[in-house]
C-alpha cells in the first residue's frame, strides 16, 4: 500500500484506512507509538499494561495447565 501525506494545518497527517484500523485492532483514540530507525517510520499501538498483564496471566495459567504436555511435544 503507497500512501501520501495530506496537508492539516501547518503540519501534514497520514490517513489511515478503516480496513486497516481493523486489522491493527486500533480506533480513532488508541494511542500510537511512533518510532524510527531514520529510514523506516513505524507506527504501532502502545502498550496496555492491563492488556500485557492479562497476556501474561493467560499464558502463566496454560503454563500450569499444559506445560508439561507442551515441553514433551516439544522434545519429540
Amino acid at each position: 500500500m503507497t500512501k501520501t501525506l495530506t496537508k492539516h494545518g501547518n503540519s501534514y497527517a497520514l490517513i489511515i484506512d478503516k480496513a486497516l484500523m481493523e486489522i491493527l485492532k486500533i480506533e480513532p483514540d488508541t494511542p500510537l507509538e511512533i518510532s524510527t530507525d531514520g529510514r523506516v517510520l513505524v507506527i504501532a499501538p502502545a502498550e496496555n499494561p492491563k492488556r500485557k498483564r492479562k497476556f501474561e496471566k493467560a499464558l502463566e495459567e496454560t503454563n500450569r495447565d499444559y506445560g508439561r504436555m507442551l515441553k514433551r511435544l516439544a522434545e519429540n
